[in-house]
């Protein structure tokens, strides 16, 4: 079988059979360089602007990834009320899975991208658990619904949203596979404080089918992450997707300072600590995924 077709595997079938699943880059960063104005959500901006989204995801499938993420990081409720787009979350859900698929074919498996709330949970926040669950749950159900390969929860940091994200997608799921990460960018912890030892522990409990982490402070902070993970759940497949180095400021723009042959060398690397998913998440391109997919194939 091709590593670029899908149309003869399901995606758990890939991730049990050992197979190197590259995933995408950086969606915000594109689409900000594609016309996206400074301040507006892209959940809500596709709705109107699909063609740059189906774009960057074009763009990445172009560069060898074979794992792309619907533009629906920040598609949960509580989010997308901050803009006055409560109402829509069936709506950029579906439209989004939609994109996504229609750049993706067979040749890519389409991921439900699943973001923090942005809220904290009680005692720290008013929002409980049960309200967490169902507020996740029903993102998932509109991701599952339109037709994701897989529900992709990701950059997360406090440990009970963790277990909140996972038990609303499980609850929809309807037999589509749940995989979650965290960032790992104080310390070697989350900005929560979580341990990724502690993390492991709680996803596997959860019954996920892949974990690992996301984003992150630097790379070697992301490696320790899937290193202490894979030592937690040795059999469980890890995901590695970090930034693409070190934000800082250049005339004015953010850039990210880690080169492709960097990126590249720590997708073998990552691979080599059990990572089956390989991408990258802020200020990666598809440059950066090209020559993670050049490595980690070879």
């Amino acid at each position: 079988m091709s590593p670029r077709d899908v149309a003869s595997s399901d995606f758990p079938a890939r991730l049990q059979g050992g197979e190197i699943i590259v995933a995408d880059g950086a969606m915000g960063t594109m689409l900000q360089d594609a016309g996206l104005p400074p301040g507006t959500p892209p959940e809500g901006w596709l709705l109107e602007n699909p063609d740059p989204v189906l774009d960057v995801h074009r763009a990445y499938l172009e560069a060898g990834a074979d794992l792309i993420l619907t533009c629906t990081f920040g598609a949960t409720r509580p989010r997308l009320a901050r803009n006055r787009l409560a109402d829509r979350v069936g709506a950029i859900n579906r439209r989004a899975v939609q994109i996504a698929r229609e750049a993706a074919g067979t040749a890519a498996f389409v991921a439900g991208d699943i973001g923090p709330l942005g809220e904290f949970l009680a005692p720290l926040g008013e929002l409980s658990h049960e309200e967490a669950v169902d507020l996740f749950a029903e993102q998932a159900e509109a991701l599952v619904e339109a037709g994701v390969d897989v529900l992709y929860i990701e950059t997360m940091a406090a440990l009970d949203e963790l277990k909140a994200a996972v038990e609303g997608a499980l609850a929809v799921a309807q037999g589509t596979p749940v995989t979650a990460t965290l960032s790992f960018d104080t310390h070697g912890r989350t900005s929560m404080g979580v341990h990724p030892r502690e993390a492991a522990d709680a996803l596997l409990d959860l019954g996920v089918s892949a974990m690992g982490a996301n984003c992150g402070a630097t790379l070697d902070m992301t490696l320790d992450a899937v290193q202490t993970m894979h030592e937690t759940g040795p059999d469980l497949p890890l995901i590695a997707k970090p930034n693409a180095g070190l934000p800082r400021l250049a005339d004015d723009e953010v850039v990210y300072d880690a080169p492709v042959d960097v990126m590249a060398a720590y997708a073998r690397r990552f691979v080599d600590s059990g990572a089956r998913i390989v991408g990258g998440c802020c200020g990666s391109t598809p440059e950066h995924i090209a020559a993670i997919a050049r490595a980690v194939r070879s």
